[in-house]
């Protein structure tokens, strides 16, 4: 047996629950349905889980509920595993390189595992001729495979909702059937709709506008919405089947909660929100600025050289992220104020001030922080982050003066 460890996106599997699904599964795996008379009682269904409040589960989750009462076999078919053990696995993330796979679970331990977390799940049985039927269990024996269950997970593109939304329409539309769509979605970005998650977690919301790029804030298409699973569950209850003809049904025949909604507790966050941290080290450095001003003899380059240092640590973080695989994170403005540079010219800037030299290092600098200002007129920036850059233009229009007035001392007797 594996003795490796998985792990779901919601939730960790015991290893002695892990040996009741391989069990379970190896019978699912090795079923092959050619009648039709096995194929009516069979009943295939969307499961959505609503969010809970840990911070990797925010979004929901997405599975497939399969129940094939001749064979006793009712399992959840979820995209969501992960293997954590595989070495540099958070580079691999960060990367846009991590592999997730096709994981099964008997039915009442998927619903108990969510039961204890407080989420609601929500069942919807689809619509489906016998034909049907056998085409999307096939489909789900043939994913099962070992050489086919793992694949390349892309959290906007390609998660664990949209693998089981495939799943279902691609095997259930045909030559005499039809799926008509939600005619009406309201114009989102992926960032909106990240923002929607994250009311409750500004931290969390703010990392990962950090993160995100320009491609963020681009119109989402019908299909792209349908990334988060309360998306896909709502498309679901206005889709609709034809036959070709003037027929036309329901996708979903049928719609109840089989785990009903808990008690949930949410761990509160940082005390202090990003606009209000900004709005401190702004007046920070307002006042920075007028000591050096008027009461030092001259300039703070301890200050300078601290905001020199954390802007360049932020910026290589921002900077790995250009070789992701994650198309939404590539082309991020973020860059143009957070890089690697000020780690390159941090000590030439600070000697030249103390000796008060010029040194044009504050000129460029200014110069992308004046473009990342301007970048948000395409690019939504994380809370807070105007009025970083609006601090940092202020060192840097304080240093540019200060070197324009300030001459070495000359000595010469």
């Amino acid at each position: 047996m594996n003795n490796i460890s998985y792990f779901c996106i919601v939730k960790r599997f015991t290893s002695i629950l892990r040996t009741v699904i391989i069990g379970f599964t190896l019978l699912f795996g090795t079923q092959t349905y050619t009648q039709a008379d096995e194929m009516d009682s069979v009943r295939i269904s969307l499961l959505t889980c609503s969010p809970h409040e840990e911070i990797y589960s925010l979004y929901g989750h997405t599975a497939i509920r399969l129940e094939i009462p001749a064979k006793g076999i009712d399992v959840a078919v979820n995209y969501g595993m992960f293997n954590f053990s595989k070495p540099y696995f958070a580079l691999r993330f960060i990367f846009g390189l991590t592999d997730y796979e096709m994981g099964v679970t008997p039915f009442p331990y998927f619903c108990a595992e969510y039961k204890s977390y407080g989420s609601k799940v929500t069942q919807q049985v689809i619509r489906l001729t016998n034909s049907q039927k056998r085409r999307i269990v096939e489909a789900l024996e043939k994913n099962y495979l070992p050489e086919n269950r793992v694949y390349r997970y892309n959290f906007f593109y390609d998660n664990c909702t949209t693998r089981a939304r495939d799943m279902i329409l691609q095997n259930l539309q045909d030559d005499s059937t039809h799926i008509i769509p939600k005619s009406h979605h309201e114009e989102l970005t992926f960032r909106q709709m990240i923002h929607q998650c994250n009311a409750h977690h500004p931290w969390n919301r703010f990392g990962i506008d950090m993160l995100l790029g320009l491609q963020a804030d681009r119109q989402t298409t019908d299909e792209e919405q349908q990334f988060l699973p309360a998306n896909l569950m709502n498309d679901f209850d206005e889709m609709l089947l034809s036959d070709n003809a003037t027929y036309e049904a329901p996708l979903v025949t049928d719609k109840t909660t089989v785990v009903e909604p808990g008690q949930q507790f949410v761990e509160s966050d940082f005390p202090l929100s990003p606009t209000t941290c900004a709005i401190l080290l702004l007046i920070l450095t307002i006042a920075v600025t007028l000591y050096e001003r008027f009461v030092a003899d001259g300039t703070c380059w301890w200050y300078d050289l601290v905001l020199m240092l954390l802007s360049g640590l932020a910026g290589c973080v921002l900077f790995i992220m250009l070789f992701s695989q994650h198309p939404t994170v590539r082309l991020n403005l973020n860059l143009l104020m957070l890089n690697p540079l000020p780690l390159f010219f941090a000590w030439r800037a600070v000697r030249r001030a103390r000796r008060g030299q010029k040194d044009w290092w504050w000129m460029l600098w200014g110069a992308l922080i004046v473009l990342f200002l301007l970048g948000s007129f395409w690019q939504c920036y994380a809370e807070g982050m105007i009025i970083v850059a609006l601090s940092l233009l202020l060192r840097c229009i304080t240093n540019c003066m200060a070197n324009r007035v300030s001459t070495p001392k000359n000595n010469n007797k």
